[in-house]
């Protein structure tokens, strides 16, 4: 695994990071901004699925803001991956980190159950939130905050 790991750091686009702070600057930037989209799409969506606002109606929310979501992450997945790959190594040994990858990838087990499962889709064609869905909500925006508080504590280890 280490092999992969420094070939990744090896790799032209990480030197590139490396060697321009601009540029690394931008990416981080960006990164920041795809976790605003993702987290600020989410959280209301799932504070919605939960039980709170309820004047707003699931149908006209939760198309849009969970399509927010998903160009968030997807954004979010890129620039991270092209920060990990400048420190590797460093990062994979980083509980910090290992703890903010456990939380994404629940997250998005989570996001997948809600999709494929009786989630919110189907919620607003029987006109009721189910509980499990109420529940899923309320993981859900305890995960991702607990991915972005994750994310923050990397630096400080």
């Amino acid at each position: 695994m280490i092999d992969i790991l420094e070939w990744l750091q090896a790799t032209l686009p990480a030197a590139t990071l490396r060697r321009s702070g601009t540029l690394y600057m931008v990416v981080n930037a960006a990164h920041i901004l795809a976790i605003g989209l993702l987290v600020g799409a989410i959280l209301p969506l799932d504070l919605r699925l939960a039980g709170f606002f309820r004047k707003v109606p699931v149908e006209i929310l939760a198309p849009f803001l969970s399509r927010a979501a998903g160009i968030g992450l997807a954004a979010a997945l890129l620039t991270g991956f092209c920060l990990f790959s400048v420190r590797a190594v460093e990062y994979a040994a980083n509980p910090a980190f290992l703890a903010k990858l456990g939380l994404i990838a629940f997250g998005l087990l989570n996001v997948l159950a809600v999709h494929t499962g009786q989630g919110w889709r189907t919620a607003i064609k029987v006109g009721i939130l189910r509980p499990a869905v109420t529940v899923s909500a309320a993981l859900s925006a305890a995960t991702w905050i607990a991915a972005l508080v994750a994310g923050r504590w990397i630096g400080f280890l």
